[in-house]
């Protein structure tokens, strides 16, 4: 099954209007995993950031964050990931990934059989290519 690794502007994206040809991809991609096909994968940092965002950004009311973590926890086809490989955060992490979290996330994927990156950020993007690692094709 692809694993799809998502960032954190992938969840804002969906959550928010701010982009709509980038919200209805990322709604594709979670219907795709809420029937099974994919498997969606979500690093701790990843909804940290989120909640710093939205609460800071967008100004979301903290219940209302709270239940929209919940709810994304809670859809079929989403895992959770919490572990780090720090010596292969850190491989990355500044030299080619400017962006600790970011490197975090390609950590992740270096090590996850069938799995790419879902991002809309460029740079990460540019990163990725550079060092090979999987994107996951919208």
């Amino acid at each position: 099954m692809k694993k799809i690794i998502i960032d954190t502007n992938f969840i804002i994206s969906f959550v928010t209007d701010r982009n709509l040809d980038q919200q209805s991809k990322t709604a594709e991609l979670f219907e795709s995993a809420s029937k099974l096909q994919i498997s969606i994968i979500c690093h701790i940092n990843v909804i940290t950031e989120f909640i710093y965002v939205i609460d800071k950004i967008y100004q979301v009311d903290k219940k209302e964050i709270s239940n929209i973590i919940s709810k994304l926890l809670l859809m079929a086809g989403i895992e959770l990931v919490c572990d780090v490989n720090i010596k292969k955060v850190l491989s990355y992490w500044p030299k080619h990934i400017s962006d600790y979290g970011d490197a975090q996330l390609a950590s992740l994927c270096s090590k996850t059989k069938n799995s790419s990156i879902a991002t809309f950020d460029k740079k990460f993007l540019k990163e990725l290519e550079r060092l090979s690692l999987p994107i996951y094709p919208y």
